[in-house]
């Protein structure tokens, strides 16, 4: 058995960004690796996440997970290897799924990581389409727009992690259309010749984007997945029919802003339309993890669902992973890998 490490690196937020975050704000630090207690594991990190929602907890204000704390190691989502336990449930060699990223060793209590297996999906999957960003394709899409066979969905930022996934499920579930923006032509070609929408557009080019979604949806949509904010949302209040849903994930085209946005400017069509609007939230929905990874994990071996991952190598490569992905530069899940 090989000597258990003393240091690992790991990074934390040395300065609250205003706007656009920069490397400045962030710092690699080389820190000791705590003794593992009584119940606790000792893992080896092989990937962490980057997501969008990481950029709030940036700002040090009250929301629905407390801010990074300055000078402290951030987190989020992880896929390592047990190298340590003192806990019976947990096994050394054992894979697990946990919630202390950005770093290369976490030490945790075990009940707070989840066994997965690598022989049926990648470990990466648990970390996007099989992980935190597909059940909240899943459920969002279909508990809290309430889909239905024969719905026409909108998705914005659709060549994301979430948002090709809430694309493929409405294909899989019946949609009699499926439309999504992006952001790049090759994106909207891989929209639309891999995963299936109907139509797909590049909200960069071209017309205003409630221009290019009429031109896609000229009979109007009845759900949309907002991932985007701002021009996408005020766009989709326009083409929604009557008693249109919107699931509103994220607005990512909001969280480096310094001015508020001034879209949705047609606000006041919720009313005549009596279009329903709900944010959501991945972890008000944890009763519906075993039948999402049984149905999805059924659509992956098929091959009816696919997907993509951006994989950026190294752990000193983590705060350029997270900014490329506030840019767009990923295609389906950013992930850190911390070995090639």
């Amino acid at each position: 058995m090989s000597a258990l490490p003393v240091t690992g690196r790991e990074w934390h937020l040395v300065a609250r960004p205003h706007g656009w975050p920069t490397a400045d704000d962030f710092a690699l630090r080389e820190t000791a690796v705590p003794e593992v207690g009584e119940g606790q594991i000792l893992v080896r990190n092989l990937h962490f996440s980057v997501d969008p929602y990481m950029r709030g907890r940036m700002n040090d204000v009250k929301s629905y997970v407390p801010p990074f704390r300055l000078d402290q190691p951030m987190d989020g989502g992880a896929v390592g290897e047990v190298i340590a336990s003192r806990a019976e449930s947990v096994a050394v060699g054992d894979h697990v799924l946990h919630g202390l990223g950005w770093r290369e060793y976490a030490v945790l209590d075990a009940e707070r990581a989840a066994k997965v297996d690598p022989s049926l999906a990648p470990l990466t999957a648990y970390l996007g389409v099989l992980g935190m960003p597909g059940l909240t394709a899943y459920a969002g899409l279909l508990e809290v727009a309430s889909f239905k066979e024969g719905d026409a969905v909108f998705v914005s930022g659709a060549a994301g992690a979430v948002g090709s996934e809430v694309g493929q499920i409405a294909r899989l579930k019946g949609a009699s259309r499926v439309i999504g923006s992006a952001g790049s032509d090759e994106k909207v070609k891989l929209l639309v010749e891999e995963y299936g929408f109907d139509a797909a557009f590049n909200y960069k080019h071209g017309d205003d984007v409630t221009g290019q979604l009429r031109a896609a949806a000229p009979d109007g949509i009845d759900v949309y997945f907002d991932n985007v904010g701002g021009d996408h949302l005020e766009a989709a209040i326009s083409a929604l029919n009557v008693r249109g849903r919107i699931a509103v994930c994220g607005m990512i085209s909001m969280y480096n802003a310094t001015e508020p946005s001034p879209a949705p400017r047609n606000l006041a069509m919720v009313i005549g339309k009596r279009l329903r609007m709900q944010g959501l939230l991945v972890s008000d929905h944890a009763d519906l993890q075993p039948k999402f990874v049984e149905e999805v994990s059924a659509w992956i071996r098929s091959g009816e669902l696919k997907y993509r991952e951006t994989e950026v190598i190294g752990v000193e490569n983590g705060v350029e992973a997270f900014l490329g992905m506030l840019r767009g530069e990923n295609t389906g899940k950013m992930i850190v890998s911390l070995e090639g």
